[in-house]
């Protein structure tokens, strides 16, 4: 893919990456309303595909497919956040939502059922569940929004600058504090998310395989981002100090002020 000189090929290389982007757009696509058009996500996905050839020349030390996917995929999110395209009411909703998870998770010391949410936000059991098939989109979290401030996630993370040992420990506190909380999701959630994540199915298929509605599935799928952004933005405040504390400097046993 490198012409004489040793310079990428951009012109194939978008070409071969075209349907890349594509199958990117779809696949998120399944986690937002319908109000959203493929093509915008496309579009704003071919842009991140420039960005990435354009940028790899530059010595990023990865592989240019697993890079392209990153630039691509936040191309995407860019737009969305951009448009601001979730209601303002049900981004409200949603947060009230996270907030009343924390306080009974708290309380109870277990994950609160979809009965005790409800009542605890004061709807019926049928308005809570319409609400979670609404909030499609609201699942948009990735590790890098929980940064907490508004540094590039990529250009922090690119090959070949020096790492930072402080961010570097407070990157591995937040993917524990994640693993931790996917672990304590109820199991039909739990279940949900390793078939969507990672055995890459959509919807339809796994509504077939649990037995349940894509309707349904979209609710498990609102439901189970809900407790784990309510569980990550709860954790957030605690992550940082600690991992300064572990990553503070000994104090001059000579001079205790130092």
């Amino acid at each position: 893919m490198y012409t004489a000189q040793g310079t990428l090929e951009k012109e194939r290389l978008v070409d071969q990456y075209a349907p890349l982007v594509k199958r990117i757009a779809y696949h998120l696509m399944a986690k937002l309303p319908a109000s959203v058009q493929v093509d915008d996500l496309i579009q704003n996905g071919m842009i991140g595909l420039l960005d990435a050839l354009g940028r790899f020349e530059e010595g990023m030390g990865a592989q240019f497919e697993t890079y392209a996917v990153q630039r691509v995929r936040g191309a995407m999110l860019d737009g969305l956040r951009e448009n601001d395209w979730m209601p303002r009411g049900i981004r409200k909703e949603m947060r009230r939502v996270e907030a009343v998870l924390q306080k009974l998770e708290h309380e109870h010391g277990r994950p609160p059922a979809e009965g005790e949410l409800a009542a605890a936000l004061g709807m019926p059991l049928a308005d809570y569940q319409h609400l979670l098939q609404e909030a499609r989109g609201h699942q948009l979290v990735y590790i890098e929004d929980l940064a907490g401030d508004n540094e590039d996630y990529l250009e922090h993370h690119a090959a070949g600058a020096a790492p930072d040992p402080l961010a570097l420990l407070e990157e591995s506190d937040t993917r524990t504090a994640l693993v931790a909380a996917i672990a304590r999701l109820p199991e039909r959630e739990k279940m949900m998310m390793a078939l969507y994540y990672e055995q890459d199915l959509n919807l339809r298929e796994i509504g077939a395989v649990m037995g349940v509605t894509e309707s349904r599935v979209c609710q498990l799928h609102s439901q189970a981002v809900a407790r784990l952004r309510a569980a990550m933005l709860g954790e957030q405040g605690a992550i940082k100090p600690a991992a300064k504390r572990r990553g503070r400097k000994p104090k001059n046993a000579a001079n205790p002020s130092a």
